[in-house]
């Protein structure tokens, strides 16, 4: 007979946590481990222990497998162990055969299991999305049977036996079903990243397992997501200017698992982060949660890497392109199950020339005229390197997590030109570079301390050192020749200047988190950041004056937060209230005009309050609607005030940006219907900001100023559809954004209700994938992949400042990639190799106003993971 052999699920790695009761809101993962096949399941903790109650599905019908007529003929039997998710109504969505038996048996198994019905997944009473492991056992009748099964049907010569609410016991012990089913199993991923979907922050979760296998960098993948605008001066390693409905730069955090990005060893920005050394990516709409600690204006971005810690577990990948684009990144995992000593190294390199082909007007050196010429990109090199090793304990008595991250980040990059100029840059640099190397440490801690109390704690520590040269005596042309020499040195600004800095930024948080009831969760943030920074010019004009750039400037930043959570009605409706209070401390020497070089000291506190709700109401199993709101402040960063020390200028009398937040919106997720998956995300937001702080943008020197008075209505809407069976994929999003100055006072006072210069408002994404599995093996997949976004025209400067037909502007791109993948499944390894084209068309590509971008590219890359 055929036996169908489901793995119970114990909640053992819950009780390990010792009561750290997560919800939507939470960075942990829900993980369930099922004992050996044949056990009882089981939801129970370990003595002293609290945390939330996990029920693991249950068996409530099962379908029976059509096995092909050969192989009853031949007598085989053996059993399948599959992946399924299984959504919070009970329905397997997806099944994915992790050790295949082959003889049609595959096949048979996954098309029985995803017509089966189950009990979902429930933590604490509440239904929750899961995902298991799943032994098939197929074993036919003995020869000759003694009687017909009844519940045999269709000729198939196998029986299937059906129960209710419980778990079947196999007919044999999984000793005897020669390996089928792992030991151990966990249920994971769905939970996370669904959870934050669901939940009522306003929050797009973006899952990155099939950008890993694609070349497009982390500033291409965000760029796809509606909402998300990326802009660059150049290829890779080049500035990037980051928007979130409408709010850009520094208005938005960075983070990667929860630490600010400068902190964790990225300094160069979060375009240049290696995609394939991250998991997902979470955007936070205007309304950021106090767990990460954070002022913001515009929200936030969590880069999440790998959190599983199970088992051994390693991955590489390589990369090729044009313009001598050399990209690889390497990783590594391993636990000692019987300590809990747990270990991970990680690593990456980039290289690229930028060499690309240009537009550009350039004057022969013979007769001096000017005219059109096709040039090379010259002088736009960028290499980056770093790595990281965390070892530590975990899931132990003591420590649920203690992991010690050490890392190290260095990057050199050249300069053609200003990071983003309103004006056409008349000449290029040829020898303005900068770098910075950056080692730091974080110490992680997380225990649950009994009676639904959990902690979690992080320190860290960084320091960077950045140089800046720029001294050049020529004067470069677009073909790289140097046609005059300078009377005074210096490209960028003169004099010239060669200068290092020196910056010291530590790190604490604190969260603490309390259920007293399933329906009720509290929890407290406190997280202060310190930041201290210093400098020496290397060749000061005067050696016997004081160097301005030695004055010591330091800035202390607390951020506090209490939020309260609230589940009711089966989880059909959860909300989210919380506190935020700010304070930051600054302390700056000021280099003093015309008094013999001295300093005045300059000192400054900030305290600000703020208050935020977020709303999310379940109508049905597959559509929700979310609302939330932030009176937000952010205070600002180092960059603004004390300039990056190379081209962007301090400006000390900065003040707090503040901002009232509104997101609303509904979700409509059809998963299991008879014609494929649908979803449909739409979104409309509010940002009504004061003082808001803008970079310039001056040719003769960059520093961030205020805007007295900006409004940013906008609307983001996206759909997609996935045909049954994962054959065909389509998706597509638009962003519109009405962002305008409303107040009539200040900067650029007589600029009220024009819309804000240099953003793009109006922009859209497309994407379509064919995909065939099978083709050469038999877990194998060819996928064919077509992305095109298109950007709306936009004014560089204000609307009604000069004539119409002398305005800058950027005028409308569409741009398509198309990509080729092969994914072989050869378990326990996964290989997979991708070729691609970007700007398939070789249009003329501009984020910013007369830099150009590189037109079309070709790139290859090949993946490895074990």
């Amino acid at each position: 007979m055929l036996t169908f052999l489901l793995l119970s699920v114990q909640a053992s790695a819950f009780a390990q946590s010792g009561g750290m009761p997560e919800r939507a809101g939470g960075d942990r993962e829900p993980s369930v481990s099922a004992p050996a096949a044949g056990s009882p399941g089981l939801d129970r903790s370990p003595p002293g222990a609290e945390g939330p109650r996990i029920e693991p599905p249950q068996l409530l019908e099962l379908a029976e497998a059509e096995v092909p007529q050969e192989s009853r003929a031949a007598r085989r039997e053996g059993n399948v162990v599959l992946k399924l998710l299984i959504d919070a109504a009970g329905r397997v969505t997806e099944a994915e055969v992790m050790s295949p038996r082959g003889d049609g048996f595959d096949e048979a198994a996954r098309a029985a299991v995803l017509r089966s019905r189950f009990t979902p997944a429930r933590r604490d009473g509440t239904p929750i999305a899961a995902r298991i492991l799943y032994s098939y056992e197929l074993r036919l009748p003995e020869e000759p049977p003694a009687e017909p099964s009844s519940s045999a049907k269709g000729g198939s010569g196998v029986a299937a036996t059906r129960t209710a609410g419980t778990t079947p016991p196999p007919a044999q012990g999984p000793a005897q079903a020669t390996g089928a089913a792992p030991a151990e199993v966990t249920v994971r991923g769905a939970a996370m990243a669904e959870r934050l979907r669901q939940s009522a922050q306003a929050i797009k979760v973006i899952e990155i397992e099939e950008a890993k296998r694609r070349t497009a960098d982390m500033g291409e993948v965000l760029a796809r997501t509606e909402g998300v605008g990326v802009r660059r001066s150049a290829g890779l390693g080049s500035w990037t200017r980051f928007s979130l409905n409408g709010l850009t730069d520094e208005q938005i955090r960075f983070f990667l698992d929860g630490v600010p990005l400068d902190l964790a060893g990225y300094p160069f920005g979060i375009s240049n982060v290696p995609v394939n050394l991250v998991e997902r990516v979470e955007i936070y709409r205007g309304v950021v949660p106090v767990r990460l600690g954070a002022d913001a204006l515009g929200g936030a971005v969590n880069l999440v890497t790998d959190r599983d810690v199970r088992g051994t577990h390693g991955a590489a990948s390589y990369e090729i392109g044009s313009y001598d684009t050399h990209r690889l990144t390497l990783s590594a995992r391993h636990l000692h199950e019987p300590s809990g000593f747990f270990t991970r190294v990680s690593g990456f390199f980039d290289a690229a020339k930028n060499d690309y082909p240009m537009d550009v007007v350039a004057a022969d050196l013979t007769t001096g005229r000017e005219g059109p010429a096709r040039a090379y990109r010259f002088h736009d090199a960028y290499r980056a390197a770093g790595g990281s090793a965390e070892l530590g304990f975990v899931n132990r008595p003591w420590a649920r997590r203690l992991l010690l991250r050490a890392f190290v980040t260095d990057y050199d990059k050249e300069h053609q030109h200003k990071f983003a100029a309103i004006k056409e840059p008349r000449e290029p640099y040829g020898e303005v570079t900068n770098g910075e190397t950056v080692p730091g440490a974080t110490l992680q801690y997380e225990q649950g301390l009994g009676r639904g109390v959990a902690l979690e704690a992080l320190l860290g520590y960084t320091y960077g050192r950045a140089t800046f040269l720029d001294v050049s005596k020529c004067i470069y042309d677009w073909l790289g020749r140097c046609v005059r020499q300078r009377t005074v040195p210096g490209e960028d600004r003169r004099p010239p200047r060669d200068q290092v800095f020196w910056e010291h930024s530590g790190l604490g948080r604190l969260n603490l988190r309390y259920r007293p009831h399933p329906e009720h969760a509290l929890q407290i943030s406190v997280s202060p950041t310190f930041i201290t920074r210093t400098g020496e010019e290397r060749r000061q004009a005067n050696p016997l004056a004081r160097d301005p750039l030695s004055a010591e400037r330091s800035m202390l930043t607390w951020v506090h937060g209490v939020e309260h959570q609230l589940n009711l009605l089966d989880d059909r409706l959860e909300n989210s209230f919380f506190v935020k209070d700010y304070v930051q401390l600054l302390r700056a020497k000021e280099p003093l005009l015309g008094l013999g070089g001295g300093f005045s000291r300059r000192e400054r506190d900030t305290h600000r309050l703020g208050v935020g709700d977020g709303l999310r109401y379940r109508v049905s199993e597959w559509l929700y609607a979310k609302a939330s709101y932030e009176w937000a402040t952010r205070l600002p960063r180092p960059v603004e005030v004390f300039g990056d020390g190379a081209m962007i200028l301090a400006n000390l009398a900065l003040k707090p940006e503040t901002s009232h937040n509104a997101n609303l919106g509904f979700t409509i997720d059809a998963r299991d219907t008879a014609s494929g998956a649908w979803r449909l995300d739409a979104n409309g937001f509010l940002r009504a900001i004061d003082r808001l702080i803008v970079l310039n943008n001056r040719p003769d020197e960059l520093t961030y100023i205020h805007v007295t008075g900006a409004r940013s209505l906008g609307i983001e809407a996206a759909a997609g559809w996935t045909s049954p069976g994962e054959h065909v994929a389509l998706d597509g999003n638009i962003t519109y954004d009405d962002f305008r100055k409303t107040s009539g006072e200040g900067n650029f006072a007589g600029s009220q209700g024009e819309r804000m210069p240099n953003r793009p408002w109006l922009f859209a994404n497309g994407s379509a994938r064919v995909q065939l599995q099978q083709v050469f093996a038999a877990r194998d997949a060819v996928s064919l992949t077509w992305d095109t976004r298109y950007v709306h025209e936009f004014y560089v400067g204000w609307a009604n400042s000069g004539l119409i037909a002398s305005k800058a502007k950027v005028s409308s791109q569409l741009l398509h990639s198309l990509a080729l993948t092969y994914v072989a499944r050869l378990a326990p390894r996964t290989l997979s190799f991708t070729i691609e084209a970007h700007n398939l068309t070789d249009e003329p590509a501009f984020d910013f106003y007369g830099t150009q971008r590189p037109g079309r590219a070709f790139f290859s890359k090949a993946m490895l993971e074990m």
